[in-house]
């Protein structure tokens, strides 16, 4: 069984930015963020040593796309990966549930973002009645020790809840049926899977309260803004950044000439 931590009732948590915060200060201090961020995984890259890996999770419109393009652009793409991961395949499914996902973790020297990811196994699977509680339980066990694994192979593991509210989640879901350059994203399970909000949560709540070690918590970010959603990832991404403190390997020039 894996370890419990407290309790979280995601109805009771804020997914707005708290009220002394002005938009513009904000986007003013993520373009900060930014340039502190270019700078941090270029040692990162250039030492190749460790890694960061990044998973995002939320329900349908909590803004996952907008929020890797906001904080990514302007970073150097040779360093940084996204994976998107969509529903299993044939082939995936002969295979254990984080076969799949290993094939995916970030190589030294990178950024790696998850959008959506395995706990996409322990939540829609859950919630559309794929799996028994027993499973779950057993899966969150492996989801613990798969990430304790990557932690010690050098990986540094980011876990982002965006918390967007009910309310405003149908707002966005409607936006996508009427605005032309958001039609794409629209499925015709939207409007179902939004109904499913409740389950969802639930199925959230217990994901946080049987895999958040303190080695590797989940950040649940108001998420009903964009701009404050943007500034919590960056900054969280940036602070992690500078406490792993990656630094450029020697000049070759320094280094003792090889025999």
């Amino acid at each position: 069984m894996p370890p419990k931590t407290t309790a979280i009732d995601l109805t009771r948590l804020p997914s707005r930015a708290p009220h002394e915060l002005h938009k513009d200060d904000i986007h003013r201090e993520i373009e900060r963020l930014r340039q502190d961020l270019v700078e941090l995984q270029d040692r990162l890259y250039a030492e190749n040593r460790r890694s960061v890996l990044l998973i995002l999770q939320g329900m349908d419109a909590s803004g996952k796309d907008g929020l890797i393009r906001k904080v990514f652009s302007g970073l150097n793409p040779q360093g940084v990966r996204v994976h998107s991961f969509k529903e299993p395949t044939i082939e995936e499914l002969a295979h254990d549930f984080l076969w799949r996902v290993h094939q995916q973790v970030p190589r030294h020297g990178m950024i790696q973002i998850f959008n959506r990811s395995h706990y996409e196994d322990v939540l829609v699977t859950r919630v559309e009645k794929l799996i028994t509680t027993e499973v779950a339980r057993q899966r969150f066990t492996a989801i613990n020790a798969f990430e304790k694994l990557l932690q010690q192979s050098g990986t540094t593991v980011l876990k982002f809840y965006l918390h967007v509210s009910e309310e405003e989640q149908r707002e966005r879901l409607q936006e996508r049926l009427h605005d032309p350059a958001k039609q794409w994203k629209y499925e015709a399970g939207d409007e179902g899977k939004a109904k499913q909000w409740p389950l969802y949560r639930r199925v959230y709540e217990d994901v946080f309260r049987h895999c958040s070690p303190t080695s590797c918590p989940w950040h649940l970010v108001p998420a009903d803004q964009n701009w404050y959603k943007a500034y919590v990832v960056a900054k969280t991404l940036r602070d992690t950044l500078r406490e792993m403190n990656p630094q450029y390997p020697a000049s070759k020039l320094e280094r003792p000439r090889e025999r």
